[in-house]
């Protein structure tokens, strides 16, 4: 009997109703463990992903479906021939893409569904950029459209910048993208506004398959093709962000991006704004609110594109984002990879999350008092009408009417997580907590981000039943 299945029939046998905890999926048995033991371990992958990667080399064995090349020059090729288009727009766009392939050859070990999945994305980052141009040639008035200045999340991975998000676009005076129109954000050149849209299908069809291969994701990160979703993929459209460094080992890569001007990313992802809007067949003026955690290294750039932008900065104790990083980067990159190092993930994310902080605190020092607000994670669980109330006095806006739609979010998300919560331990990933205090100690004191003293009662609960296992 597993250490598992042991520690639940401890637990059962001394709960009245224990029935229930029987009936809990294997994510929500293996959390609840978690919470009441202590012990942690990472999670295996789902056993689908080695028959997927089975069944992708027989393809390719058989010229079924044979293996395309991550070679750049080839994948346009393959674009231009399937759309029978030659405008990428922006040629910017390629010198990221390059310096990804290269890392994804070197670097990332990928097995194949890792290959797939790459070739894949940037075949249909090309054939979303030739479909874009060919957009904004046929309308001309989708970029003639201003953007009213945009209301923007910015926060590290992991740092509570989603319910932030989901609150405000529980708003309608706000826009906001939905997952399909940020994981397709261009549709097909056939498409008129009003008619039916296949693309949130395709993006029901692709959350599907990703939480087949790792239910663990839908823990982490929940969401739905209607559901609100943030810009990353009108970043990824120019190969750009941390996204690729959650999804993959490409350490040169990030390094690379690190070093460069992010701003005709931005430019793109405002061109994709107003083409997204356009497609709704809205010609609203309602402000967007936006949020990814690259905004947090990018800052200087996104500034130059929406000077006027309000931002709403989130904070949260530097152990809970670099743990919970670590795994969210640990559940993509073991789909993608048969090498997944956890010891490597750690190092990095530590590196990466500082690396945010750092950036985001010397840009933040430079946006004017009037366009920024600070608000904590901690507040937000203990009382999110407040932190709310005062962001909304913020943006000037009355709270009032943006109130029960805010409490049905709220009501729903509780009820979807009441059994399924998102566990990590840092020492799963190499990494001691006294190290991340020390990394992060300014960051700490300037915010007022220390966690709260450790509660006895609930580490002795944890050894007893530890002994009882024993």
């Amino acid at each position: 009997m597993s250490f598992e299945h042991h520690a639940m029939g401890l637990v059962a046998s001394r709960l009245p109703g224990r029935k229930i905890l029987f009936e809990l999926n294997n994510s929500s048995r293996h959390a609840l463990i978690a919470i009441m033991t202590g012990e942690f371990s990472l999670p295996t992958r789902s056993p689908l992903v080695a028959v997927a990667n089975r069944i992708l080399t027989g393809l390719d064995a058989c010229s079924i479906m044979p293996q395309v090349q991550l070679d750049v020059q080839e994948l346009c090729s393959i674009a231009r021939e399937q759309t029978e288009l030659d405008d990428f727009g922006d040629p910017w766009f390629l010198e990221p893409l390059e310096v990804l392939v290269e890392a994804l050859k070197a670097e990332a070990a990928l097995n194949p569904i890792g290959h797939f999945a790459a070739t894949g994305q940037f075949l249909k980052v090309m054939r979303e950029r030739l479909w874009a141009q060919q957009w904004f040639k046929r309308e001309r008035e989708i970029l003639a459209e201003p953007l009213v200045p945009p209301v923007i999340v910015v926060g590290p991975m992991r740092s509570g910048t989603t319910r932030l998000h989901r609150l405000l676009a529980a708003d309608d005076r706000f826009e906001h993208l939905r997952f399909f129109e940020t994981v397709c954000p261009v549709p097909r050149p056939d498409y008129r506004p009003g008619r039916k849209d296949p693309r949130p299908r395709q993006a029901g069809r692709l959350l599907k398959t990703v939480h087949h291969l790792n239910p663990r994701t839908a823990v982490i990160h929940p969401t739905g093709p209607y559901e609100p979703e943030e810009e990353l993929g009108l970043l990824v459209a120019s190969a750009w962000g941390m996204k690729h460094e959650a999804q993959w080992r490409v350490p040169s890569y990030g390094r690379w991006a690190e070093g460069e001007d992010a701003t005709p990313a931005y430019q793109h992802m405002a061109r994709l704004l107003r083409l997204v809007r356009w497609a709704r067949g809205s010609r609203s003026r309602k402000p967007w609110v936006l949020k990814t955690p690259q905004h947090m290294l990018d800052l200087p750039a996104l500034m130059r594109v929406f000077p006027e932008a309000r931002l709403i900065f989130i904070h949260r104790d530097p152990e809970r984002v670099v743990g919970s990083s670590c795994s969210l980067v640990w559940n993509q990159m073991t789909i993608h990879s048969d090498e997944a190092d956890p010891q490597w993930i750690g190092r990095h994310w530590l590196e990466k999350t500082g690396l945010q902080i750092d950036r985001m605190q010397a840009a933040r020092s430079r946006i004017h008092p009037s366009q920024r607000i600070d608000v904590h994670y901690r507040e937000m669980d203990n009382d999110w009408e407040g932190v709310m109330e005062r962001v909304y006095r913020f943006l000037d806006i009355e709270i009032a009417p943006a109130l029960p739609r805010m409490r049905r979010y709220v009501r729903k998300a509780r009820s979807q997580h009441r059994w399924q919560h998102h566990r990590y331990d840092l020492s799963a990933f190499g990494l001691e907590r006294s190290a991340v205090r020390a990394r992060f100690e300014h960051y700490v004191g300037a915010f007022d981000l220390a966690p709260p003293p450790e509660r006895r009662h609930y580490a002795s609960v944890q050894e007893k039943l530890r002994e009882a296992i024993a």
